[in-house]
């Protein structure tokens, strides 16, 4: 990235109140620019605590909309709006759905890189780091 480009988005990110995210797989220059660089899980509880007004995501879409739903208040743009995740897109909403008829009374968990459609229909979402715990702790 040159410099004066750099410059240009420093100064747009004062003016505006922003916080850029990265996630690890970024390209170098914009793990550069970025204020924090990390995976989704980590990323999701630094927009959470951000005391910025604009949230920029570089990442994909489920990172984005975590952020979005973790600071409701906050504006949370993704600049790849297309950028997805294959393994987001592996738990499709009308499957879940059906399962929950299927099994009405159960605890529905879902991976963190769910979209947030699935999210909402899960009552609780885990990390790779997290699932054993909060699974042991399921009635």
């Amino acid at each position: 990235m040159t410099n004066q480009l750099s410059e240009k988005i420093l100064k747009l990110k004062k003016e505006k109140n922003a916080i850029i995210l990265a996630h690890l797989y970024q390209i170098p220059e914009v793990q550069e620019i970025a204020d924090y660089v990390g995976d989704s899980y980590y990323l999701s509880k630094v927009a959470r605590d951000a005391k910025e007004d604009l949230i920029i995501f570089c990442g994909v879409k489920f990172m984005a909309e975590s952020a979005k739903v973790l600071s409701p208040n906050k504006t949370v743009i993704l600049p790849a709006p297309s950028a997805g995740c294959p393994m987001a897109d592996m738990a499709e909403v009308e499957d879940v759905k059906e399962k929950i008829k299927e099994y009405p009374d159960a605890f529905k968990v879902c991976y963190i890189n769910s979209s947030y459609e699935v999210k909402a229909l899960c009552d609780a979402s885990v990390t790779s780091s997290s699932a054993l715990e909060i699974m042991k702790n399921i009635p």
